[in-house]
């Protein structure tokens, strides 16, 4: 049986990245424009062709970005994915599993992760599934997997709440365009700096918890254990530095006409993303659009359009491209591995 699941692995690895060059081109394709035209197009059209027609749309978008942009938006992604690899850390650390896996390995397995499940959606299932992969290589057990990956997740969370919460402090005004979306955000300033100070209210309690050392919570033989200072201290750094180099991408390639300042960036960009990881929908794709044209009206449509491309392209496409080949590398590796120690017939 454990030969046969050898097998089974590298081969929902390869289905993983049969699907995932298949987002990937419905991307590029919804991202080269939808107006009639060019559908026709690429409806009559030969890959190589449909090829040509995507690349030449999408490089009309982005040709009004300055080259500095490009740079500074690249810069910011590698923040962005370097504090996601932290996350990791951070729950190994935790879990008390730190050693033996490099941070190299750590950052491999992250940003395969975060490159399918932000592009893939159902993040628990695709980020899981690598996650359990490669660490449970490591000797790791799926329950402590589970418990890493149910941290992870709790980091994001936590730096969403952290930092939203200090937006709607300092720029309460962000949700009055939001109001013809939906009624949820017609509330007063006073209001959302209220909602604000209980966000910063959550954060301290968590932060009190963990100064208190909470004894852990046993359910049969699992135990959860509160997080302790030190691996709190990580989450205050490295939740708002994956948030802000994601965001800084967009004000990156925002032009300065209009530019409402990063803060405000910052508030547009942590609401549309959880929005569209709550709907489950790949790459917030429309809900972020919305929510920056509602949020930021000083903004001329086309660069709004034309930032968001440029933060899918660095933020989820590049990724996920990058990191096919190492999905591939890694259940190669794995079943040469299982091959080679495995008993004979």
């Amino acid at each position: 049986m454990k030969r046969y699941l050898d097998y089974l692995w590298p081969i929902i690895g390869l289905i993983a990245v049969v699907w995932s060059v298949e987002l990937l081109w419905d991307k590029l394709k919804a991202e080269a424009g939808s107006d009639a035209t060019i559908e026709a197009l690429l409806a009559d059209a030969g890959l190589w062709q449909s090829v040509k027609i995507i690349a030449h749309r999408i490089g009309h978008k982005i040709a009004v970005i300055p080259p500095e942009a490009f740079l500074h938006a690249a810069l910011a992604t590698l923040v962005a994915y370097a504090a996601l690899a932290w996350y990791d850390r951070i729950a190994l650390i935790h879990l008390g599993k730190e050693k033996g896996i490099s941070w190299f390995y750590i950052s491999l397995c992250s940003f395969v992760t975060y490159a399918l499940s932000h592009n893939i959606g159902a993040s628990v299932f695709s980020g899981g599934m690598v996650r359990y992969r490669a660490y449970t290589a490591k000797g790791l057990t799926a329950a402590e997997v589970a418990v890493l990956v149910a941290l992870c997740s709790f980091t994001f969370a936590f730096g969403t709440i952290f930092l939203m919460g200090l937006v709607l402090i300092y720029e309460p005004q962000i949700l009055h365009p939001l109001e013809r979306m939906s009624r949820w955000f017609a509330i007063s300033d006073n209001t959302a700096r209220l909602i604000g100070v209980g966000m910063l209210a959550f954060v301290a309690l968590y932060t009190i918890g963990s100064w208190l050392r909470f004894k852990p919570l046993k359910i049969g033989k699992f135990e959860i254990i509160y997080p302790r200072l030190p691996i709190v201290a990580r989450q205050y750094l490295a939740a708002p530095l994956e948030l802000a180099g994601a965001a800084g991408i967009i004000y990156f390639a925002l032009p300065d006409q209009g530019n409402p300042g990063f803060l405000i960036v910052l508030g547009a960009f942590l609401l549309s993303f959880s929005a569209g990881l709550l709907s489950q929908v790949p790459g917030g794709v429309g809900v972020m659009e919305a929510v920056f044209l509602a949020v930021m009206p000083g903004v001329p449509a086309p660069a709004v359009f034309a930032a968001l491309l440029i933060w899918r392209m660095f933020y989820l496409i590049l990724p996920l491209v990058f990191s096919l080949p190492i999905v591939l590398a890694f259940e190669r590796a794995q079943l040469k591995r299982s091959t080679r120690i495995a008993p004979p017939p």
